[in-house]
């Protein structure tokens, strides 16, 4: 999927999910603490959203971040390294792609996450009841809550309350991780 396809599917879940909350663009933007019209663009597809953006318009809205950059998918579905729907931090070095979202019903999202010894990636909290776990792949990193990270090296597994602020910090070039996003 290309970056403008993505727009589009982007801009096309926002307006979904705004109407079915019955919210006017204004008092979305409000709750998601972003100028009208920052959002106005963003409906529009002419905006290309930060991480921390989607993720402000999710808690805005009450659904994952997952709703709203999840293409339609058949029964099986490869996601090749380099491939899927992949937003950029504005804060850090930091590329969030998403491998799987939830079906209705269901509560999980899983992310593959690529990351370089620059800046952390700072976390707001998500949804209450959100935990994430994280496997680290490839390098070193700091990952956990705000006040409490813990370093991780290849494979090892941190979960933690996603519900409060958190953070991801490569120590190393080429850092990766899977991050799986669990909505209770």
């Amino acid at each position: 999927m290309g970056n403008l396809d993505l727009i589009a599917l982007i801009a096309a879940s926002i307006r979904r999910e705004r109407a079915r909350a019955g919210l006017t663009q204004t008092e979305l933007a409000r709750r998601a603490g972003l100028a009208k019209s920052t959002l106005s663009q963003l409906e529009a597809g002419t905006g290309n959203p930060s991480v921390e953006t989607l993720w402000a318009l999710g808690a805005a809205l009450g659904v994952p971040f997952s709703r709203l950059v999840d293409p339609p998918r058949a029964g099986v579905r490869v996601v090749r390294a380099g491939e899927g729907p992949a937003t950029r931090s504005g804060q850090a070095d930091y590329t969030a792609t998403l491998l799987a979202s939830c079906p209705p019903n269901a509560r999980r999202d899983v992310y593959r996450v690529a990351a370089e010894p620059e800046e952390p990636h700072l976390s707001d909290p998500h949804m209450p009841g959100t935990t994430e776990h994280v496997v680290l792949g490839a390098g070193r990193a700091l990952a956990g809550p705000a006040d409490d990270p813990v370093e991780l090296a290849p494979g090892d597994y941190v979960a933690y309350p996603g519900d409060a602020p958190h953070v991801f910090r490569a120590l190393a070039p080429g850092t990766t991780a899977t991050f799986v996003m669990e909505h209770t």
